[in-house]
């Protein structure tokens, strides 16, 4: 069987764990009180979260374009290997622009970004602005939106692939 490399595979797998972990982090800091240690670890954890996914997308991408994608066995129609084509490139566009959004956002909004276990601010590389900071802010919750939507129809898709049309797509990740 025709798998991804096992870089490949724990690249993939540990983005998807800090993907949800960036998720709950961020979805549920409103469980804390504004201004408490909790709601501040949450946030952190959340930027933190999106700069190492940031972090990792280069050297994801890098694999992909060296080691390639491969082989699905039986081979797949080609509108279903089209279209997920199309699928991988949406999400390795969102990779790359979400943390951007994220820290622009951050950024524009005042906020800063706590090296952990440090306190030591990363400096902000863009100004002030908090019209735009909100504009950044609506922009980045859509996006997360969408990529939630995307990341649940590759998993949809992998599920099909595994059970329904019995082929080898879910197994070379695993």
């Amino acid at each position: 069987m025709n798998r991804y490399s096992t870089a490949q595979r724990n690249l993939h797998w540990l983005m998807f764990v800090m993907l949800v972990l960036a998720y709950i982090t961020i979805e549920f800091r409103s469980e804390f009180p504004r201004g408490s240690s909790g709601r501040v670890f949450m946030v952190q954890s959340h930027f933190w979260l999106g700069i190492s996914i940031f972090a990792l997308f280069i050297p994801r991408l890098l694999l992909r374009f060296k080691r390639g994608v491969p082989p699905i066995e039986p081979a797949l129609p080609s509108w279903q290997n089209n279209l997920g084509k199309l699928v991988h490139v949406a999400i390795y566009v969102f990779l790359f622009a979400q943390p951007l959004l994220g820290l622009a956002t951050v950024w524009t909004d005042g906020k800063v970004i706590m090296i952990p276990f440090t306190g030591i601010e990363l400096p902000a590389l863009l100004a002030e602005n908090e019209g735009l900071a909100h504009q950044l802010e609506d922009l980045h919750k859509l996006f997360a939106n969408i990529f939630y939507f995307l990341v649940g129809f590759h998993v949809l898709a992998a599920l099909f692939h595994h059970f329904i049309r019995k082929d080898d797509t879910l197994k070379r990740m695993t």
